[in-house]
């Protein structure tokens, strides 16, 4: 008797989750499900499903691959990837978001966290956030800013750090919070907005609070209903970050798009994003503790009732293939989905464009990859919630059609980060998420927050 048939799909590169040492790692199939396959000499061997659906794994691996050499490079190739982030000259992907941590302090203290933040941390002076931004400008361009943490709310200043980025010249500012201080205290979101934020990233993990009981340790959803409320009231665009752990909330993703339809248009999208194990995680996850983006896309088809499928759904503009998915949706008065996918907007805009690196219609100096510009375009438009005096005037009637028109779309996506179990650094050398540092490097972010079994980083400091 045969046992189930393997098939090959590439070789690649990884890390041991025991020690991070780099190994060789190669992508198979089973059945319907792809693992990473990878042995340590000293650790032995860790199977991982990274992806639950070979339909999907066959669209998204025909995608473009739109890649492009950093704006700059800042640190020299000497260990491998993933150990000389900078940029290094073997990354493939400039930086579309950038994410500078001005805290390393929270309000809350969540079983789940990226960063294994607590009450206790430091603030990044201001002075040197701005050296922070000087080094990106010139060693990353344009690029949208994340103000992050830590909880970034806790600061006091918060309003001066956004007014300090718009002074630097970015034009995209978003915040990633918990919500607490922004619901509590309107008058705080509204000096933010007074200052030049655009989006807020909201952490919501579900519409029940044994949701957040279970990841965030205390009941918190009358606290997203207040953050949303103040969002409302100051004008400024939510995104909904759930992260997605099989068993606790992944039961809900019909119902956190059911809540945010209710919340548009403050609500702009939802943003899911499957747990990853790094930072604060107690144990070595089971293939039962994963969830893999088509499984995330095939509950929102079912949840839609046929309305929506797989092929309104696409892979990334920028990003490696398989990091992510997303979907623009008009929906109708009865909350029924209709795809809306975003025009082409030709030039540096084309996804179907150049995408390899060339200047092409863009000017060689100030060269910027069409599929990051593109990305960036996106997040800014679909995200922001326009303010009404950038809106178009002709006449009452087309300025309530067009308020319409806004006011009826939700954007579905979802993105996965790597942790040790499931990394490939074809992946990560695409990676145009980065991390911040005050000496001028920047991190891609799943580098960034790589640990170990033992919690050890790479490259995040420990919290203080």
């Amino acid at each position: 008797m045969t046992g189930p048939v393997r098939l090959s799909l590439g070789r690649t590169r990884s890390v041991c989750p025991e020690c991070l040492d780099t190994i060789p790692a190669e992508r198979f199939a089973v059945g319907d499900t792809v693992y990473l396959d990878k042995t340590c000499p000293a650790h032995g061997r860790v199977v991982t499903p990274v992806w639950r659906g070979l339909r999907s794994y066959d669209v998204w691996s025909r995608s473009p691959r739109a890649t492009a050499l950093p704006v700059s490079v800042k640190t020299d190739i000497a260990e491998g990837c993933p150990r000389d982030c900078g940029l290094c000259a073997d990354h493939r992907q400039q930086g579309c978001c950038v994410l500078i941590e001005v805290t390393s302090r929270c309000d809350l203290v969540c079983p789940v966290c990226f960063a294994s933040a607590g009450r206790h941390g430091v603030d990044m002076p201001i002075d040197e956030i701005g050296i922070a931004l000087d080094e990106l400008r010139s060693g990353s361009g344009q690029v949208h800013i994340q103000l992050s943490g830590g909880e970034p709310t806790v600061r006091d200043d918060l309003p001066a750090v956004v007014a300090l980025v718009r002074a630097k010249g970015f034009d995209f500012v978003q915040l990633n919070t918990n919500g607490l201080r922004i619901g509590r205290e309107p008058d705080y979101l509204a000096a933010l907005a007074d200052a030049g934020l655009d989006c807020v990233f909201l952490q919501f993990d579900g519409v029940s609070d044994a949701v957040y009981r279970q990841l965030r340790g205390r009941d918190l959803l009358a606290a997203k209903r207040l953050a949303i409320a103040s969002a409302r009231a100051a004008g400024v665009g939510v995104v909904l970050v759930p992260t997605l752990v099989p068993g606790v909330n992944t039961g809900e993703i019909g119902a956190i798009v059911d809540f945010a339809k209710q919340q548009m248009p403050t609500v702009r999208a939802v943003h899911f994003q499957p747990v990853s194990y790094f930072g604060r995680n107690p144990r070595a996850p089971s293939d039962e503790d994963r969830i893999t983006l088509p499984e995330v896309m095939e509950a929102l088809i079912e949840h839609a009732g046929g309305a929506i499928g797989l092929e309104d759904f696409r892979p990334g503009s920028a990003e490696n293939p398989f990091c992510s998915f997303s979907g623009r949706f008009a929906v109708d008065r009865s909350g029924r989905f209709r795809s809306d996918p975003e025009p082409g907007t030709g030039c540096c805009g084309s996804q179907t464009g150049n995408t390899t690196g060339e200047a092409g219609c863009c000017e060689a100096t100030t060269w910027r990859s069409p599929a990051v510009a593109r990305a960036q375009r996106y997040v800014a438009g679909q995200w922001t919630k326009a303010p009404q005096e950038e809106m178009p005037a002709a006449g009452l009637e087309a300025f309530d059609a067009f308020l319409e028109q806004q006011s009826q779309r939700l954007s579905l996506s979802g993105m996965a980060f790597q942790d040790a179990w499931t990394l490939d650094l074809d992946r990560l050398r695409q990676c145009h998420i980065h991390v911040a540092k005050s000496d001028g490097r920047v991190i891609p972010f799943c580098a960034y927050n790589l640990t170990d079994l033992q919690g050890r980083s790479l490259y995040r400091e420990p919290s203080t």
